[in-house]
């Protein structure tokens, strides 16, 4: 570069360079560029007949900004024509020499009074260059530079880079301004400026200043994108930012103490999968920046970052961040993803992850059930371009690779394979798809990896490297396989919990209710979502039971733990509350009976080396009186119920809290709330309510929202539930069961008190086969009539106090006698030569189903018959 091209300060691109306007001896100088601040600057130096009443007026703080030293002698020059150092001259209009200073006299030999009043061509060596000044001197408007041979005093030729600016003088007269420097000092100076310029602009080292607020005022390029934070954010500090803690705290001692401290510190891994941030050591210093005069202007912060240096630490780094992400979930797919974004693109620019077909049965595998030969699916791939031109099967697909393929003989031999990809390469030749996206992608290495544990193959992950350069190499031959390795592992442990898991949740829905009975008393919808794949399934369960007299039961209940287990569990406490359920035992009765079930399974799983230690379970259970119109409660440690009536609020109603079913030695307690037709009863899991951020109380608010206007379809409801209290993926099984009540109507219930005399068998015959024709079933008054006469017959003869007949017309036909007594009869076969004792034996042969159920009054037996519609 020409010392002409090198000159600093010139004008900036836009702006049109202003002429220094001389009034009275003072020179006004416009601010339009630089150079016309430079030259005013520039003009207090000259020393002379015709300067020495020039002064300037000086912007406070202009001259430290464009690198002039007010002072003589003071520091060194911040730029090529810093005024201090600088040769200056003025000539006028006519070319003379008008003004002369010291500089210009030590860089030429020239003294003042030699040069002041003559031609400035006189001190040109070179005649070619005389056309040039002069032509500048004619018709040069405000600025010029370029190089000039100048003859020294001595006689020696002076290579000089010369700036000059013109002057507007009084009267119009055009003046000029000329500064000149010597050439090879000046490249020197350039030179220097160049080795600064990159140093703070394009070398890694960041570079940033901080005034004595501790605010950042410059930043560098290499600072700017800096985490000082150690987030892993994509931007540095700016302009205007406050500096992190520890660039602050060294700011600060640097103002306090004037020194400069250095600092070097580990800096963590920055845990991000797919990228490549290793730990890396960081170099800090600080130092004061001072200003012309000695005082302390702020803070220069230094740092450079020593990272990707050493392989074995990256190799270390990345493996400690393949342990914090691979093998830290159950769940397959997601430990295969993971495994993914751990390689790219650390290791590869693309990765595939292709596991057999056999890994997703349900049966375990084996070295056989595992053949090498056996389908791929594509289950995971990641390539650092988006679009992933690479990937010849979509995840989900079969891949199918040739026989020959290192996919293929890795799977064979269970080793790894690495590969140099040309077009030549013999088993692309048989796959045209692969040969296509894998030679114009530029690919040059594959490597291919089994997947392999417990000496079973499960799988191949293939790497490709095209826009790294370097082939894959026996380094990283040794990292990818200890990475899949770990992975494989994880994958193994995956598939043995996913196939435990999903055998658990058969077991789970097989002992669940398939459907709902339909009924007269309710009507009934109900929802099940099985917690998170690693929580594994729960012991949650939910029934509808038919009880006589036209009534229902509903249960609810959940068995501590999750697993296969707590589901054997539930089954075995769902059967058991279905068969006392068949006892009609009121709420508190049946959950005693509960009580003390668990209590034995508990013993039994204690005395035995693989069940679980601690057993227990909650339940709500709760019968509907669709003639009544009430409902029966009691609950053993479960969340209390919730009735949405037709025109009042949502209500949890006052059940007795009694304790978890497993405790024993506690009572339990039943209420009984009246209902009205049309309400929602809804029995729920604790898991329900706890989803909304385990808060209950919001949980309970929730519940209120979804069950509002009872009206509405059950699904409906369901749907609202699950969408305003559940989240995507619970982290505890949820049930819950929901009810609307239904009421039998008066003409659909005949009852009447019966005495104790013997005739009064005849008479209530005679009222129900008059019933009977009433509602139309002529056809059952045969049968009919002989179950009230036995069962009126079996009260007058073996109970005491008021007897009463009961008929209800629901989808069977009900006959009821209620008594004081609490004895049970029981059914017996009678001897040939016995006149009596057939009398249930007769009902149990005509009826559907019988029973007794014990009252606070005594016992009511029944009798259920098929309507003569349905026989």
């Amino acid at each position: 570069m020409s010392a002409a091209h090198g000159f600093i300060g010139a004008p900036s691109r836009g702006h049109e360079a202003q002429p220094a306007r001389v009034q009275g001896g003072a020179v006004q100088v416009a601010h339009r560029s630089n150079d016309q601040v430079a030259c005013g600057f520039i003009a207090a130096a000259f020393s002379g007949p015709r300067c020495e009443n020039v002064c300037v007026g000086r912007a406070r703080g202009w001259d430290d900004a464009m690198g002039f030293s007010s002072e003589a002698g003071g520091g060194d020059p911040l730029t090529p024509f810093d005024m201090a150092t600088a040769a200056l001259l003025m000539v006028d209009s006519h070319g003379v020499i008008a003004a002369w200073n010291q500089a210009a006299q030590d860089l030429l030999g020239y003294t003042a009074a030699d040069v002041l009043g003559h031609s400035v061509t006189t001190l040109f060596l070179e005649e070619g260059d005389l056309p040039a000044v002069q032509s500048w001197l004619r018709g040069a408007e405000n600025s010029w530079k370029r190089p000039l041979r100048v003859l020294h005093r001595e006689g020696r030729p002076v290579e000089l880079a010369v700036r000059a600016c013109r002057l507007h003088a009084v009267g119009g007269h055009r003046e000029w301004l000329v500064a000149l420097r010597d050439a090879a000092a000046l490249r020197e100076d350039e030179w220097h400026e160049d080795v600064a310029r990159s140093l703070l602009q394009q070398s890694p080292l960041g570079v940033a200043v901080l005034d004595t607020d501790l605010r950042y005022q410059w930043v560098n390029p290499a600072m700017a994108h800096l985490d000082e934070e150690g987030c892993g954010a994509a931007t540095g500090p700016a302009a205007g930012a406050e500096p992190s803690p520890i660039v602050a705290r060294q700011a600060k001692q640097v103002l306090k103490s004037g020194q400069a401290p250095v600092a070097l510190e580990n800096i963590a891994p920055i845990r991000v999968p797919g990228r490549e941030d290793a730990g890396h050591v960081r170099l800090r210093s600080s130092f004061p920046l001072s200003g012309a005069d000695g005082n302390v202007r702020g803070v220069c912060h230094a740092v450079l970052d020593f990272q990707g240096q050493d392989p074995a630490r990256e190799r270390l780094t990345l493996l400690n961040t393949a342990s914090e992400h691979i093998g830290t979930t159950l769940d397959l797919d997601r430990t295969v993803h993971a495994l993914a974004e751990i390689m790219v693109p650390s290791v590869a620019d693309f990765v595939a992850v292709d596991l057999l077909e056999s890994v997703h049965a349900p049966m375990e595998l084996t070295t056989r059930s595992a053949d090498s030969s056996d389908p791929l699916c594509r289950v995971a791939h990641l390539s650092i371009q988006e679009d992933r031109p690479e990937a010849a099967v979509e995840i989900g697909a079969t891949s199918h690779y040739p026989k020959e393929s290192p996919q293929r003989r890795s799977l064979a031999t269970g080793q790894p394979i690495r590969e140099v990809v040309r077009p030549s390469t013999p088993w692309l030749a048989k796959d045209p798809l692969r040969w296509t996206r894998l030679i114009r992608l530029g690919v040059h290495t594959q490597l291919v990896v089994p997947l392999r544990a417990r000496d079973i193959n499960m799988g191949v992950v293939t790497l490709l490297r095209w826009k790294n350069p370097r082939p894959f190499d026996e380094d990283d031959l040794s990292l990818v396989t200890d990475l899949v390795g770990r992975a494989a592992v994880s994958v193994d442990n995956a598939r043995r919990y996913t196939r435990q898991q999903q055998a658990a949740l058969t077991l789970q829905q097989s002992l669940l209710p398939q459907d709902l009975p339909d009924l007269s008393a309710v009507e009934a919808a109900y929802r099940y979502l099985p917690a998170d794949s690693e929580v594994g399934v729960g012991g949650d369960w939910f029934d509808v039971i038919p009880l006589s007299g036209a009534r229902v039961a509903l249960v609810v209940g959940d068995v501590v733990g999750h697993g296969i287990h707590a589901a054997a569990s539930m089954g075995r406490l769902r059967a058991a509350v279905q068969t006392l359920a068949d006892l009609d035992l009121p709420p508190d009765e049946l959950l005693t009976k509960v009580d003390d079930l668990v209590l034995r399974l508990s013993d039994e799983a204690e005395a035995t080396s693989d069940g679980p230690v601690v057993f227990g379970a909650t339940c709500v259970y709760a019968i509907y009186d669709p003639i009544a119109r009430t409902v029966t409660m009691a609950r053993a440690g479960h969340p209390t119920p919730a009735i949405a009536h037709l025109d009042g609020p949502v209500e949890f109603p006052d059940v007795p809290a009694g304790p978890p079913l497993g405790l024993g030695g506690l009572p339990f307690e039943s209420a009984e709330i009246p209902v009205e037709e049309g309400s929602i009863i809804a029995l729920y899991t604790d898991g329900l309510i706890e989803a909304s951020d385990r808060d209950v109380d919001v949980g309970f608010e929730r519940l209120c929202f979804a069950l509002a206007h009872p009206d509405r379809p059950l699904d409906e409801i369901c749907d609202t539930m699950v969408r305003i209290l559940l989240p995507d993926r619970p982290s505890d099984d949820v049930a819950f069961l929901i009810a609307r009540t239904r009421a039998l109507s008066s003409d659909s219930v005949a009852a009447w008190d019966v005495s104790a005399e013997p005739s009064a068998v005849h008479e209530a015959r005679e009222k129900s086969v008059s019933q009977l024709e009433v509602w139309g079933l002529q056809a059952a008054a045969f049968t009919t009539e002989l179950i009230v006469s036995e069962l009126v017959t079996n009260a007058i003869r073996h109970a005491s106090g008021p007897i009463s007949l009961r008929l209800i017309r629901e989808h069977t036909l009900i006959c009821e006698v209620s008594d004081t007594s609490s004895t049970s009869p029981h059914m017996r076969r009678a001897s040939g030569t016995e006149e009596g004792g057939r009398g249930l034996f007769l009902i149990a042969q005509m009826a559907q189903r019988w029973g007794t159920r014990y009252t606070a009054e005594g016992k009511t037996i029944w009798a259920e018959q098929p309507l003569p519609a349905s026989l």
